[in-house]
């Protein structure tokens, strides 16, 4: 059995998990995934948000481990689901923006983000985290003077915001990691760095 590290591949072109992992030290290559997001959630529909996500990860992260040998391929994915139970996409307009905001303002959702690290083609380890947003009540004039700051940056934030931006004045609280609220699970993913090798322990 071969003693080499093992490169990652981040199956992911989303700069703040590219960013979490630059600020780390992680040494990494980022390969987008491009999978059809919306076809999987279709497919998944029945999947609770928590496995909803779990299994995007997954699914990220095989598309790419089924392409190369030998690397560990890290897939990420975070849902937003509100107090209801219905889930927030990414919005596809700035109109579809302001009416998610208006949906999350006063109230309470949990974000849950997944990580999924695959190697030859196979999952060998996976982690999901939750935390809990307080969104703050929203004035219709704070959202568009919100929307003219943030879109269309948030336009591929699942939740339309960027907690690490302007997005942290739509909280009066929150519960849970940072790292989770950014995207991903960085921590336990670290460690199991740590266990292959890809990082120093």
């Amino acid at each position: 059995m071969s003693n080499r590290i093992p490169d990652l591949i981040l199956a992911s072109q989303s700069a703040s998990r590219r960013a979490m992992l630059e600020a780390a030290g992680v040494p990494f290559a980022a390969v987008a995934a491009r999978v059809d997001e919306e076809a999987a959630k279709a497919a998944l529909a029945d999947l609770s948000p928590r496995d909803l996500a779990d299994a995007l990860a997954e699914l990220k992260a095989l598309k790419i481990a089924r392409q190369v040998t030998g690397a560990l391929v890290l897939g990420s994915d975070s849902l937003v689901a509100l107090a209801d139970g219905s889930r927030l996409d990414k919005p596809e307009s700035r109109e579809a923006a302001a009416a998610h905001l208006a949906r999350m303002s006063g109230g309470t959702h949990e974000l849950w983000s997944a990580a999924v690290i695959a190697e030859n083609g196979t999952p060998v380890w996976r982690h999901v985290e939750r935390a809990r947003l307080f969104v703050r009540p929203l004035s219709p004039g704070f959202v568009e003077s919100y929307l003219d700051a943030e879109w269309p940056a948030i336009a591929g934030c699942v939740g339309c915001f960027r907690i690490e931006g302007r997005g942290v004045q739509l909280f009066s609280r929150v519960e849970g990691s940072h790292f989770t609220i950014l995207g991903m699970p960085l921590l336990p993913v670290l460690g199991y760095l740590r266990e292959r090798g890809v990082m120093a322990g």
